[in-house]
Parts: C-alpha cells; sequence; structure tokens
C-alpha cells in the first residue's frame, strides 16, 4: 500500500485517462527559441514523462505575433511549425507521457513595441505601451487560439491549455483594472469576459470533444481592481459549460506586490483558494504553487482541495518526483527549494532556465553521466554544495568516492543559509545528500580535517578539493573592536547580538543576515497565517483582488542599518525575481538601507560613516560584517607544490558571492567528465 495513495491515483477524464494527479506546469525554458532547442526539449520533457506524470503543460507559445513575449518568442499558426512540435509530442509518448501545449499571448507583458491589450494602460512592469486592440483584432485573435490549438493537436498534443491568469491578455479583459473599454467587449463583468469564452468556444468547436482543454483561471489576482470571488464562480461556471476538461489554479498578476512562488511562501500557501471554487464546479480543479513535496500534494488532494496538483520547479529539479514517491522513496526526491536562481532568474534575462539543485535540467542531451569503463577511488575533501554534488554525481556513475569535512555535519554554507528566516527549504537539499550519500554508497568521513601530507599519502586516482571559502576582513580601522562580528559569528556561532546593529555588506549575504536578525521565530514560512496577514492577503476574498485594505505591523527584533559601499539602489544585484522580496521584507522590519558608503572606522560609539561627504555616526551595539570572502584553496596550492594533482571545484575555485548554482553546477560537470 502505497503512502500517497491519492497523488498516484489515476484520473478519469472520459475519453481519456492521466496515470496520476500530477500536472507538470507551464514554465518557459528558454529552450523554445535556442537553435535545435525542440530536440533538447523533447528529451528534456520525455525524462518527466518517464518519471510518471500525468499530464505536461509546456511554457507559453504565442497563437500569433503580437502575442510573443519577446520579439523572437515562439508562436504555433501556421503548418510548417509542427513539425518541430512533434518532436516533443512523439518523444513523450514513446514514455508513455501526455503533453499539452500551452497558449499564451502577452498582451500588455510582451516586451516589444507591437503589443496590443483591452486597453491602451501600460504594465508597471514593462516599457512599452501596448494599442487597444480593435474589435477586428479581438475577433482574429480568438481566431488565433483556436488555429493554435488545431495546430497543436495535428502535432500529436493530447490538449493544451489556456493562459487565462497572471495578467497576460485575457485576464487583461477579465478586470476592470486592465479593461476599460466602453464597447460589448467592456464594461460590465459579463461583457468583460467575453473574450475568454469566445477563445475556449472556438477552440472547442476546432479540436472536438476528444482533446483535453485547460483553461488557467485567475482565481486570486492579488492586484486592485481584481476580480471578487462571485467573479471568478461566475467564470469557471460558464467555462465549465464552454467545454473546459481541467480548471487550472492561477495566482497573482507579474505586478503584483506578493510573493507567490518564492521559497518564503509557505507550502502550499494557496490551495485553500481552489477549494473555495471547486465547490462549484463538476470538472476537475488543479491546485498551484509551493507544493514541494509527495506529503504535501496528498494531503491537498485527500482532503478535497483539489483533484490534481500542479508542479513546475519540483520536477525541474526531480524529473522522477512520481516515480519515487510511487517507489516509497520520497526521502530521495531532490527537492525544489524555490530558489528560482536558475530557472525563472534565468529566463526574465534571455538565458536557458536549469535547476540550482539540479544542473541536468535543460541539459539532458549535454550534461550526462554514463556509467564508466573503470572505477576510480576518489577523495573529496568538503562537504559543501560542490564537494556534495561531485560525490553524488560520481558515484552514480560507478566511481568508489569518500567524502572527508572537518565539521560534524555534511552541508557547508548551506548550513548557515538554512537558518535565514524563509530559507528552510536549504534543510531538504541536506536531507537529499545525506540520504543520496547512504544509498550510493559513499564513504563518509566526518570531523576529518586533512593536512597536504595525508592528502599525499592516499591511495586514490583522484582528489577534488571543495573546501569552500571564509569570511573576507575589509581594512576597515577598528576591524578588530569586540563589537565586530562577521556572518559566521552569527550564523554558526550564534554570539550574542545587540539590539543595533550595523551590516557592512549588502549583497546577498548582507540581506540575509539582516533578515535573521529581524524576524521573529518561527518564520512566516512556517505559518500560513501570519504570512497571508503580513502581505494583506484576503483568505475570505471578500474584496477585489484578495487583498485587505490594511497591512499587518511589524515589531522586529532589532534595529537594523545595512550599508554597503556601491551609490547603486541597495540590493540591486539580488535574484532578479526574488530581489524586491527581501527588500520589502526588510523595509517592513524597518531596516535602514544605505548606499554610497565609506566606512571610516569602529570604535566604542559605534560605526563612522561618510555618504557624500557628510560624516555620522551609526551608534550600535553591534557591527556584523558582510563584505564577501577569500577562497580556501592552500590545500590545492600545498598538494601541487608536491608534485600532486588536484581538482579545485566550488567557493574554493571562486569565492563570489555565496553562489550554490555554481558550485553544484561546476561539481556536476566535474563529475560528467572524470
Amino acid at each position: 500500500m502505497t503512502k500517497y495513495p491519492h497523488l498516484l491515483a489515476p484520473l478519469d477524464l472520459g475519453f481519456t485517462q492521466l496515470s496520476s494527479r500530477v500536472l507538470m506546469g507551464s514554465m518557459h525554458t528558454g529552450l523554445e527559441e535556442e537553435k535545435g532547442g525542440f530536440a533538447k526539449l523533447a528529451a528534456f520533457y520525455a525524462q518527466r514523462a518517464k518519471g510518471g506524470v500525468g499530464l505536461i503543460v509546456t511554457g507559453g507559445i504565442a497563437p500569433n505575433f503580437r502575442g510573443r513575449l519577446t520579439p523572437n518568442g515562439c508562436q504555433l499558426s501556421f503548418p510548417w511549425q509542427i513539425k518541430k512540435h512533434r518532436l516533443i509530442t512523439e518523444a513523450v509518448h514513446q514514455q508513455g507521457g501526455k503533453i499539452a501545449l500551452q497558449i499564451l499571448h502577452a498582451g500588455r507583458y510582451a516586451y516589444h513595441p507591437f503589443s496590443v491589450s483591452a486597453s491602451k494602460i501600460k504594465a508597471p512592469i514593462n516599457p512599452f505601451k501596448p494599442k487597444a486592440m480593435s474589435e477586428r483584432q479581438i475577433l482574429s485573435t480568438i481566431k488565433d487560439f483556436a488555429t493554435s490549438a488545431k495546430l497543436a493537436q495535428r502535432a500529436g498534443y493530447d490538449g493544451v491549455e489556456i493562459m487565462g491568469s497572471e495578467g497576460y491578455l485575457i485576464n487583461q479583459f477579465i478586470c476592470a483594472r486592465t479593461n476599460q473599454r466602453n464597447d460589448s467587449w467592456g464594461g460590465s463583468y459579463c461583457n468583460r469576459i467575453k473574450f475568454a469564452l469566445a477563445v475556449v468556444k472556438q477552440t472547442r468547436d476546432l479540436v472536438g470533444q476528444n482533446f483535453i482543454i485547460i483553461f488557467r483561471l485567475s482565481m486570486l489576482d492579488l492586484v486592485e481592481k481584481g476580480s471578487t470571488l462571485e467573479e471568478v464562480i461566475h467564470l469557471a461556471k460558464a467555462l465549465e459549460l464552454a467545454g473546459v476538461t481541467l480548471l487550472n489554479t492561477g495566482i497573482g498578476w507579474h505586478e503584483a506586490r506578493v510573493p507567490t512562488i518564492a521559497t518564503s511562501v509557505p507550502r502550499g500557501a494557496f490551495s485553500w483558494v481552489t477549494e473555495k471554487i471547486k465547490q462549484h464546479l463538476s470538472i476537475p480543479l488543479v491546485a498551484v504553487n509551493r507544493i514541494n513535496t509527495p506529503e504535501i500534494a496528498e494531503n491537498i488532494l485527500s482532503s478535497g482541495q483539489a483533484d490534481m496538483v500542479s508542479m513546475a520547479r519540483p520536477l525541474l529539479a526531480d524529473p522522477l518526483f512520481v516515480q519515487k514517491a510511487k517507489a516509497d522513496q520520497s526521502e530521495l526526491i531532490n527537492t525544489c527549494i524555490a530558489c528560482n536562481q536558475a530557472c525563472l532568474d534565468h529566463v526574465f534575462k534571455q538565458r536557458r532556465a536549469s535547476c540550482l539543485v539540479n544542473p541536468q535540467a535543460c541539459y539532458e542531451t549535454e550534461l550526462t553521466f554514463s556509467p564508466v569503463m573503470e572505477a576510480k577511488n576518489i577523495a573529496v575533501v568538503g562537504a559543501g554544495p560542490a564537494g556534495l554534488a561531485f560525490a553524488c554525481y560520481a558515484a552514480q556513475r560507478g566511481h568508489r568516492v569518500t567524502i572527508y569535512d572537518a565539521a560534524d555535519q555534511i552541508g557547508g554554507q548551506f548550513n548557515y543559509a538554512k537558518q535565514i528566516p524563509g530559507k528552510e527549504e536549504f534543510y531538504e537539499t541536506l536531507r537529499y545528500f545525506s540520504n543520496q550519500i547512504k544509498h550510493l554508497g559513499i564513504i563518509l568521513k566526518l570531523n576529518t580535517k586533512l593536512d597536504s601530507a595525508m592528502l599525499a599519502q592516499l591511495s586514490v586516482d583522484e582528489v577534488v578539493i571543495a573546501t569552500g571559502i571564509v569570511p573576507r576582513t575589509p581594512p576597515i580601522e577598528g576591524i578588530a573592536h569586540p563589537k565586530v562580528y562577521n556572518y559566521l559569528d552569527v550564523l554558526k556561532d550564534h554570539k550574542t547580538v545587540g539590539e543595533r546593529v550595523a551590516i557592512i555588506g549588502a549583497g546577498g549575504i548582507g540581506f540575509d543576515v539582516a533578515e535573521y536578525l529581524v524576524e521573529q521565530q518561527p518564520s512566516l514560512a512556517t505559518n500560513l497565517d501570519r504570512w497571508l496577514d503580513n502581505w494583506g492577503i484576503d483568505s475570505t476574498m471578500s474584496n477585489a483582488g484578495g487583498l485587505k485594505k490594511e497591512v499587518l505591523k511589524h515589531h522586529p527584533l532589532r534595529q537594523v542599518f545595512l550599508c554597503q559601499r556601491k551609490a547603486s539602489r541597495v540590493g540591486k544585484g539580488l535574484g532578479k525575481t526574488t530581489g524586491w522580496i527581501h527588500r520589502e521584507s526588510l523595509k517592513q522590519n524597518g531596516v535602514t538601507m544605505l548606499a554610497g558608503v565609506e566606512y571610516l572606522k569602529i570604535d566604542d560609539q559605534g560605526l563612522h560613516i561618510k555618504i557624500d561627504g557628510v560624516q555620522s555616526v551609526l551608534e550600535v551595539d553591534h557591527v556584523v560584517v558582510c563584505a564577501g570572502q577569500e577562497s580556501l584553496r592552500s590545500l590545492h596550492e600545498e598538494l601541487s607544490a608536491l608534485g600532486r594533482h588536484s581538482h579545485l571545484i566550488g567557493g574554493a575555485f571562486l569565492a563570489s558571492e555565496l553562489d550554490a548554482k555554481a558550485a553544484i553546477r561546476q561539481g556536476a560537470e566535474l563529475a560528467a567528465m572524470i
């Protein structure tokens, strides 16, 4: 008997059946626009189909030129475009899977001067102002959606998902926020939803009854002048009558100032939204967002909140998620930590998506781990992210690996990151590596500090140095004062910190330390009610858009000053999709952010600084230094002097910001070739 009977149960749609209740949610990878990208996409999706996903939804494909997200974005409008899509559908079907094409018209989110929308209103996140669509354009766009669906059917897709949420074109027609038309496509709610219903009806007429149509409905807009609960229910019922097979949940617009998928969002934070709509419908509903373990998914399904669960990034992190759940091996699932660093941050920078914890994602044909012809004995020094990644991939290939670390636990810098409020998911990565070590037969020797002489005497074929970094000490007068700590003093040694603190350095580490010092425990990420209150989300959905009129007042633990030398905006270098969340969180907690700071000295009075030629003193109890790192590469250099070759990876190779993404990828790439 499986532990996840609801998650692994088939779903009967009448004309077809899905093998499990897991829907792989849509995620643009960037391969859609790369030369030869569809062959790589085929391998990417095939691996997820092999892993047991019930239904895959592709990244968004435009139904016409104006609907493209970018000028070179992918669209499906003509028969000659079918051929490359067949690479994907045939690969998925060979693995016994099913796949639907998402049809997405960007509307005013299109990043080009040819964008159109319901009205001529510019999005706050886009420099391009759209043109208001004429009635002729509206009718032709509706036809384009249906045509794209028919072409998808001819290409072998099992269905389509019509993207009607997240603030894209259909959503722009639905909401008064973006629809200020005074013709039959605007004004009343019934007029504003005509576009969505017409798209579904024409699509159903063209593809017939035995074809999956998913509609992604924005159930919680999280923007002013969004839809009300009654309006969402009204549209959901109308969509069911129009011929929708599955209704997928959409949460928030891209311009919403509320986080919806970041790691600081509690797991399953929005399943209650789907539940409110589900009771009014007879077609299956899909719950979304921050569902990253079989336990969370099973709870949502068994409690009746939804009929399916959507996972996008969790299936980047582990394509065998469903397969491992079925085998009762959830401890071996490489859990998505919702960091966005290699997936969404890449996509929004026009780079190929991947995954911090699984660098093979979207590189299935390029980063491969074939069994070795001759196994080697390999010593890995350092059990941080780079060393762990290398060790696991190398052992997976058949090498005999031993890991040495002076600490009493694996993880390196991850052990400090996991303490930051909202970053509790880092525990999951360490749990995964710990179980992989046992599963793969890797020898782990903790509390073992090796010097170069000891290493040189080991009977091994290869030595990998992954010793990481140490905090950098900047040359500031008084830097040795007793009130000065570095970030490891705070996060590792848990030294007592006073009520007023200055932080030197406003990179990722500085922001993390600030969050750690001001946030109440337990973290908001572990308390859904507090988190909803914190971000002003109305769980009764009685207000339009689901936003409260009053936001929770904060009571930070300390007064913190976050300082940086650069004159640019504090936090500018943080992740593209999550940086604003970190800035807003610190702002809510009263953190003072100072840019263009010259550090003069530190003494009993505090931190003496100069900004724009004006000197002042931050009278603080402690100063925490987060001013970068230096590589711990002495072992590598000493071995070289002894004539012994070793490989250098991770922070020991390059001591930039604590870059786990680069460290894990570097470890994986070395393991693939050694």
